[in-house]
């Protein structure tokens, strides 16, 4: 939801066509954002009655159906149906409903301790022993009652034990016991199970103290992280190996100033800015039977400040929405940003995330270095539109490499390029961000209307919220809110965030992560999918040009943005990156289509170029293939075999159906196998495979997903050696698509590491994980999940055999230099 709610952009479209012609083009000719900003207030002002006297009170409907104020009703919903989910033993779904009990909570209440007690036990059971002990300590600090401590105390026990802290593990036990000794319990059989539980975990403590380790635990974990090397300096996050240019048709770009190897770091950068996607954040029903919702979404799952993956989230203590990974995060939070944005949680889900980073990025700045930044910059450039277009006759090329004389050329008095401070160096700071491009003159009149009015909209409740609170007066509070009304006029405020919404549709960065999920609960193969966690500004990562086939790979761990080289680069070679359409997922029109809407140029990279040069043929991962001889088809509405020795002919119309009805087909064979039903998914997948085969090419994206659920059928029956076969088929459709090096195949080879050694083909697994690991290295890095366990696998399968470290069979390929990468 990165722009408004469709009710509010209807609603603003339709106010904007009612508007007289005179001020649609007062506003579309408007020659600087200060003119679009101030024209906005004046019509919120209701300058224009008769077509705006509504507006203000259809945001706030709007903004009210999101529950994002604490309901002191909805703790016990919330536990009941988190016990509901932990009978059923979905342990991860009780943890979310706990949690949700805990942000509505009071603070030293039964209700908070309650849902965090039984939060606790959900994380008991999915082994988060750490988190589980932190939950047992939040509940106690909030009034854990007296009568259940003995059941919490055997529980931080067991964490205790499993964790191997055995000592403190008997301390609680001696503690335990002496509780029970000077108030015994007045039930003889709560008292007789809690005895029996003890001298449990006393035998279990006794067997673990006597039992050695077999493989050290600091071990699995203890690789090298790949650092950045040392740091360019003159561009912040960046190694020695690119360098700062420009030019009038790319603008600033990077280029390399050496020969780059696949794999290493060029550039390692936190974000500015960041804000969690709320997913699918529901609207409040009317009725009270759908007044609370039990969904997943993001801001369930991860911290809203460092985007840290947890199921013990710790709330806001004034809103039920905003949650954090600890006490830390949601402090800090508080003091840069939320403090502020924590009575307008309704009104920024409607506005959308766009609008909520544009308020974002002037809080954490405060609202004088805005107006500083802003005025230095108007004065610098003598531009009253507070834009910095660059100069398009200047082409020149910086050398920020930390070679040769900088300091000369410092000394000649060249303007430094847009972004960089008075000494040539370009930071990940507010300058940077403010220099970002808004292409003003390239959006449409409709959507500056729409971005103008929504920032006006949340500037008036800023100020109204600042009253609010210089008239309630908070001397009390510990937290002190950071509100722009106690500064100066909320104009440059506002012209400063109508400047970001826009520079947003152009240089906002989606921050992705991968998730992993089993087919069925006993399934050890992991099936992974990119998800979309928040969005985010990187002034830095933002330098870098797109291609429809980039030299670099994208990765993201918590809110820092890693790029790395994705293959060779040569010295001088422009580095590029995807902004999202990629040669391997979409034809040449659709990506130009794409980019020219959103990004405002034509693409012309090589991929484009040869794909419009060459004869516009079918990719193989959606073609179709000939029944009699299989080969491809080639034609428009008529299909004619490529085969000149086959007169077989198909229209397309007919193959789109059979396809259609296929993948239905496959549909309720994935259901299957989710449900359980093993053998009933096979049997249907396997007829869908022989249905595929007789109208698909080899490598079409179908058949490889019906090899792919195959692979996990047979996995879950634990044939590891038939699920091995059938990723392999799947590994050969995805690298017709994405290449051998890309880091879609590198996934699939990490499922096929993960079924070898599972089956404990010693020799077969070691090669694939090797595979797997040179591939994943290049695109994710040591520290990256998949990196981190299959090196854990090779361990293990190393132990079990006397094979020397490196891969099993020596090839043409060399074995990848870990540790050595950007340095």
């Amino acid at each position: 939801m990165d722009l408004p709610v469709e009710e509010w952009k209807s609603y603003l479209l339709d106010k904007w066509s009612l508007l007289p012609k005179t001020v649609q083009d007062t506003i579309s000719t408007a020659e600087t954002l200060g003119d679009i900003f101030l024209h906005s207030c004046r019509l919120l002002q209701a300058l224009t009655i008769v077509i705006f006297l509504d507006l203000r009170m259809f945001l706030k409907q709007l903004s009210s159906v999101y529950l994002v104020e604490k309901d002191y009703d909805a703790p016990l919903f919330y536990r009941e149906e988190g016990n509901r989910k932990f009978q059923e033993k979905e342990y991860t779904s009780a943890a979310v409903l706990y949690s949700k009990g805990v942000s509505h909570s009071k603070p030293n209440t039964e209700d908070i301790s309650l849902c965090y007690a039984n939060r606790s036990a959900a994380l008991f059971h999915l082994g988060q022993y750490e988190a589980c002990l932190k939950d047992i300590v939040r509940a106690g600090m909030h009034g854990y009652p007296e009568r259940l401590q003995p059941k919490m105390m055997l529980r931080k026990t067991e964490c205790l034990v499993n964790l191997g802290r055995l000592q403190e593990a008997r301390q609680t036990i001696a503690d335990l016991e002496s509780s029970l000794a000077a108030k015994p319990t007045q039930v003889p059989s709560s008292h007789q199970i809690l005895q029996r539980n003890l001298q449990h975990l006393k035998i279990k403590i006794q067997e673990k103290e006597n039992l050695p380790e077999a493989f050290p635990a600091p071990l699995t974990r203890a690789f090298e992280h790949m650092a950045l090397g040392e740091e360019n300096k003159q561009i912040s996050g960046a190694s020695l190996s690119v360098s700062l240019c420009t030019d009038p048709l790319k603008g600033r770009h990077l280029v390399a100033t050496k020969d780059i190897l696949p794999g290493e770091l060029l550039v390692k950068e936190d974000a500015f800015v960041s804000v969690l996607n709320p997913g699918a954040v529901p609207p409040l029903h009317h009725g009270l039977e759908n007044k609370w919702d039990t969904r997943v979404t993001n801001g369930d799952l991860y911290c809203h400040r460092c985007l840290k993956h947890t199921l013990a989230t710790v709330p806001c203590g004034s809103c039920s929405y905003a949650r954090y990974c600890s006490q830390e995060c949601m402090q800090k939070a508080w003091e840069c940003y939320h403090s502020t944005e924590c009575p307008l949680g309704g009104l920024l889900l409607t506005l959308g995330v766009f609008c909520h980073i544009a308020l974002r990025m002037t809080l954490l700045t405060r609202f004088e270095d805005v107006g500083k930044v802003i005025r230095m910059l108007c004065d610098e450039t003598y531009n009253k539109d507070i834009c910095l277009p660059e100069n398009k006759n200047l082409v020149k090329t910086f050398n920020y490499t930390n070679e040769g004389d900088s300091e000369e050329s410092s000394k000649t008095g060249e303007a430094p390029i847009p972004g960089c401070n008075i000494n040539g160096k370009y930071e990940s700071n507010y300058n940077a961000v403010f220099s970002l491009l808004p292409h003003t003159e390239k959006h449409s009149p409709e959507h500056k209307f729409l971005c103008a009015i929504s920032v006006s909209a949340l500037c008036r409740q800023l100020k109204a919220a600042s009253l609010q609170v210089q008239t309630m007066s908070l001397k009390s509070s510990s937290l002190k809110a950071v509100t722009p009304g106690v500064c100066a006029d909320l104009t440059i405020w506002g012209v400063a965030m109508l400047r970001h919404m826009l520079q947003l549709q152009c240089n906002a960065h989606a921050i992705t992560s991968i998730w992993h999920t089993d087919g069925s609960e006993e399934s050890l193969v992991t099936k992974s999918r990119q998800v979309r966690l928040a969005t985010g500004i990187f002034p830095v990562v933002s330098l870098l040009n797109h291609s429809c086939s980039p030299n670099t790979s994208v990765s993201f761990s918590s809110t820092v943005a890693t790029i790395r080289a994705a293959q060779q680069i040569r010295k001088g070679q422009e580095i590029v990156h995807c902004y999202g359409p990629h040669e391997s997922r979409m034809g040449v029109a659709e990506r130009r289509q794409k980019l020219t809407s959103q990004y405002f140029f034509d693409c012309s990279c090589p991929a484009c170029h040869t794909e419009v040069l060459r004869a516009a043929a079918e990719p193989r991962w959606e073609a179709f293939c000939c029944h009699l001889c299989r080969a491809l088809l080639q034609g428009t509405d008529v299909l004619s075999c490529s085969n000149k020795s086959c007169a077989e002919s198909v229209s397309r119309d007919h193959l789109l159906s059979h396809l259609q009805d296929l993948q239905q087909q496959v549909c309720m064979a994935q259901k299957l196998l989710r449900s359980g039903k093993l053998e009933q998914a096979v049997q249907q997948l396997l007829g869908c495979r022989k249905a595929a085969e007789s109208f698909l090419s080899a490598e079409h994206i179908l058949l490889g997903e019906i090899e792919d659920g195959l692979a996990q059928a047979y996995a879950a029956l634990g044939d590891w050696r038939k699920s091995a076969t059938h990723v392999q088929k799947s590994i050969r459709v995805v690298e017709a698509r994405h290449g051998p090096s890309s880091v879609e195949t590198g996934h699939e080879l990490f499922k096929l590491a993960q079924v070898l050694f599972n089956g404990l083909a010693v020799h077969e697994a070691l090669n694939v994980i090797w595979k797997a690991e040179k591939v994943l290295l290049v695109h994710c890095g040591p520290d990256s999940e998949e990196v981190r366990e299959l090196r854990e696998m090779k361990s293990c399968l190393l132990d079990l055999s006397d094979i020397p470290v490196g891969p099993v069979v020596q090839s043409e390929h060399s074995s990848p230099q870990e540790g050595n990468s950007g340095r």
